[in-house]
């Protein structure tokens, strides 16, 4: 059974689908989405996100390149929760304080199946699912006491006090089409006299695939579960408790 916690580190949450290049896609695809969602996320506004740089390297004096997206944004009241829709791309996200997988899943399916039906959809360029922890530690406190997953030093350095950890894997599944990217690093706290780390999982399809609108809930269900089960492998019992284990 699959643990749940009081005081959850969970600062974001996103479910993001991207769709095949052949599916269709026009300017009336987002307004007609809004009108099956506004009920729960009345409000919008335009933002544009940077999605890649790029950096001239052959060429001296030649300025980075950088991609940028436009997306339409549908807000809950509280701006905790919302829909964003691009060019064949839809992301729902939740922000801290995280209401559990029970209220987020619902609202992951009700937006598919929404843009499903104003834009039939046979076949997903990827599906990601991330989860983003922001969790604080005493200050100075030996981080093996918190963490099963981090940094080994080995008998020649184990001696030295890092003052910076980034740390990175990726763990396959489903011979390779699925991965799940996890890092743990450390940020600027929010409290005096703690130590601050980012726990990030990205789960997400590795290949194209085609699949119902069904099957991809369900795969959105699976990843997951294997996230929640890397999230208590990486983590030990004196976080637990932090985070309010219940019982």
């Amino acid at each position: 059974m699959p643990k749940k916690y009081s005081n959850p580190p969970i600062i974001e949450a996103v479910c993001e689908f991207r769709l095949a290049p052949e599916t269709h896609w026009d300017l009336t695809v987002p307004g007609l989405l809004y009108e099956k969602l506004k009920g729960e996320y009345p409000n919008k506004r335009e933002v544009r996100l940077i999605e890649e740089i790029q950096f001239n390297t052959l060429e001296k004096g030649q300025p980075l390149q950088i991609r940028q997206s436009e997306r339409i944004q549908f807000l809950a009241n509280n701006e905790k929760r919302f829909i964003q829709v691009g060019p064949r791309i839809l992301a729902i996200n939740i922000l801290k304080p995280y209401p559990h997988w029970e209220v987020f899943q619902p609202q992951i399916a009700k937006a598919i199946r929404g843009l499903n039906e104003i834009a039939p959809i046979n076949k997903f360029q990827r599906i990601g699912l991330r989860y983003i922890n922001k969790i604080e530690i005493p200050k100075g406190a030996e981080i093996s006491d918190y963490f099963e997953f981090r940094p080994f030093l080995g008998n020649c350095l184990k001696e030295n006090i890092f003052s910076e950890i980034s740390l990175g894997c990726s763990f396959s599944f489903s011979n390779s089409k699925e991965i799940c990217r996890t890092n743990l690093k450390s940020v600027a706290p929010e409290r005096e006299n703690f130590d601050a780390y980012i726990l990030d999982f990205d789960y997400y399809l590795n290949r194209p695939h085609s699949m119902s609108i069904s099957e991809a809930v369900k795969w959105v269900e699976m990843a997951h579960q294997r996230i929640e089960n890397l999230f208590e492998g990486c983590i030990k019992d004196n976080l637990r408790k932090s985070f309010g284990e219940n019982d």
